[in-house]
């Protein structure tokens, strides 16, 4: 990143103080994946790119990219994986401090194959992130307006919820995304964190699996009933769906060429936290968010291009909804 191009985002920060907690990968995008070559066999693709993800990191840089003053904690390796992976995030004015070396573990990584289709199979290793406790986590987390957790089932539901609980204490809202997919044990896993979480931010297969709901409002409402301040739903071209214990709103995607949907969703929990931050209105943030998901959707990764709050903004001003 260029000086000037530093200095423009420096400048642009707003008196937003964000923590992500949690997962933070380095993701390896390869583009027009065909099939796997057989024995020795090469192949080539069209592109192979890196870049910072995972509920906690994927949501922070973004964050950072939309003018808010971000710090990451969580746990990586001591290893090349975890320098460039520190160095992204750095790189778009991330503070990267509290993110503790775990010499013992890998920093966790996937390999995402993008196939011509669109379809992205993914390898993963989880590393460091399954080594990261509350131990590990510096006091400044809770120095912040919001705090954000990603993935909680690495914690666990009794400290995710100490973590949650010791935040709102320091005058801080919160927030939770969930990483594995939607079960009614993982729900239980990570029960203890609802009543602490002000914005539970999964996707649409996440809340019929954890509730078994026929519908994506009922199983919204039974996630607010266990506790969740309010529930702001991921699903896909459709948009999001957002419910309290009041309302239901139902917010539309943004028309745009898709190239890669990874990463699509910390994009829109990124925009919808910030929006909150900011004191947009819970349709106005989430459609902040569904903006912010397009810009990641036409790239590839959560730092594809060169968009600001300004840039999501203007493309919110001019482009039709779904």
């Amino acid at each position: 990143m260029s000086p000037t191009r530093t200095s423009a985002r420096i400048s642009a920060r707003i008196s937003t103080r964000i923590s992500v907690v949690g997962v933070h990968v380095l993701d390896t995008h390869v583009i027009g994946v065909e099939s796997i070559p057989s024995g020795s066999d090469g192949q080539l693709v069209e592109t192979i790119r890196m870049s910072a993800a995972g509920t906690a990191g994927g949501t922070g840089l973004v964050l950072a990219r939309l003018g808010a003053e971000v710090s990451s904690f969580g746990a990586v390796g001591d290893d090349m994986t975890a320098v460039t992976l520190l160095a992204l995030l750095a790189e778009e004015g991330v503070d990267v401090a509290g993110l503790v070396r775990k010499a013992e573990h890998q920093t966790s990584s996937s390999v995402i194959p993008v196939r011509p289709s669109g379809e992205r199979p993914a390898w993963h290793c989880i590393g460091a992130n399954g080594a990261f406790t509350l131990e590990d986590l510096d006091a400044a987390a809770h120095l912040a307006d919001h705090v954000h957790l990603g993935g909680p089932e690495f914690l666990g539901g009794p400290a995710a919820g100490e973590l949650l609980a010791a935040a709102r204490s320091a005058g801080a809202t919160t927030s939770l995304d969930v990483l594995a997919p939607g079960d009614p044990d993982m729900l239980a896993w990570i029960a203890d964190a609802l009543p602490h979480t002000d914005y539970l931010l999964p996707n649409d297969e996440q809340v019929l699996g954890f509730t078994g709901a026929a519908d994506l409002a009922s199983g919204a409402r039974a996630l607010v009933e266990a506790g969740a301040g309010c529930v702001a739903v991921t699903q896909g071209a459709r948009g999001a769906l957002v419910v309290t214990r009041d309302e239901v709103i139902e917010v539309p995607a943004y028309a745009v060429d898709v190239v890669d949907t990874t990463g699509c969703g910390d994009a829109f929990s990124a925009g919808f936290v910030l929006g909150r931050a900011q004191g947009r209105s819970l349709a106005d943030s989430a459609a902040l968010g569904c903006a912010t998901a397009a810009q990641v959707a036409g790239g590839l990764g959560t730092d594809a291009g060169a968009y600001d709050l300004a840039a999501v903004e203007a493309f919110m001003a001019v482009t039709p909804t779904r």
